[in-house]
């Protein structure tokens, strides 16, 4: 999102509903996982296995985020599919992790010397590692994920989970200054294209240029509408 100013970004935490900033909700997190776990723990749900909290956001817009619990022995695969979901999917694009030197690719070749998603965290993964992940090699979405910890969790199964997310941030309608409900896919390279509803009527480049303005880092690219 080319030279749109910084923008100051609060989050909702899934555990217990508080609302944190970005800064704060790291710390948050390490308090609140523990209550929440030894609750479960207590009510008999499911003993505890090691999981991985990870933190993920935009490269180039860091005002989406979130922070994730993802059990180690899921896959790396199970962790793309999770993105794509949350954040990613629209035209089946293919997608890679790039961790310490290596990549792994949805669809690795031979000739690339790159590997497969079908890895299990535990074995590419530790605290303080940080790694990327693109989507779309032709309009690339570039994520950027760190290890916060790797502890004890009553996660069951091998589902990625949210523990808290940002809250869609507020978007300046380029003309007027309401809040853009519609994006240009072509503008957006030169930085602008933010609409709200009446202004994206008289828009140059037209309605069929135009995009939802979603929650998540690939808003105004390709065909993603969220």
């Amino acid at each position: 999102m080319a030279g749109r100013k910084k923008i100051a970004s609060s989050g909702k935490c899934t555990l217990c509903g508080g609302v944190f900033d970005k800064s704060a909700m790291t710390k948050h997190l390490a308090a609140c996982r523990k209550t929440s776990d030894a609750a479960s723990s207590s009510a008999g749900r499911v003993g505890p296995a090691t999981a991985f909290h990870l933190l993920v956001e935009g490269r180039h817009s860091p005002e989406y985020w979130m922070h994730l619990e993802a059990p180690a022995r899921a896959s790396l695969e199970v962790l793309d599919g999770f993105l794509r979901d949350v954040w990613l999917e629209c035209c089946g694009h293919l997608s890679a992790f790039k961790i310490e030197g290596i990549s792994y690719s949805s669809e690795p070749s031979g000739e690339l010397d790159d590997e497969g998603m079908d890895i299990p965290l535990s074995e590419v993964l530790r605290p303080a590692l940080k790694f990327q992940h693109e989507y779309d090699f032709g309009s690339t979405t570039h994520l950027v994920l760190k290890v916060v910890s790797e502890e004890e969790s009553t996660l069951k199964g091998k589902a990625v989970r949210v523990l808290a997310r940002n809250e869609p941030p507020v978007i300046p309608c380029d003309k007027c200054g309401q809040p853009a409900e519609h994006v240009c896919g072509e503008c957006l390279y030169g930085g602008s294209g933010w609409l709200c509803k009446t202004c994206a009527r008289e828009h140059a480049c037209g309605m069929d240029m135009l995009l939802p303005v979603v929650n998540s880092p690939r808003v105004g690219v390709c065909g993603y509408t969220g």
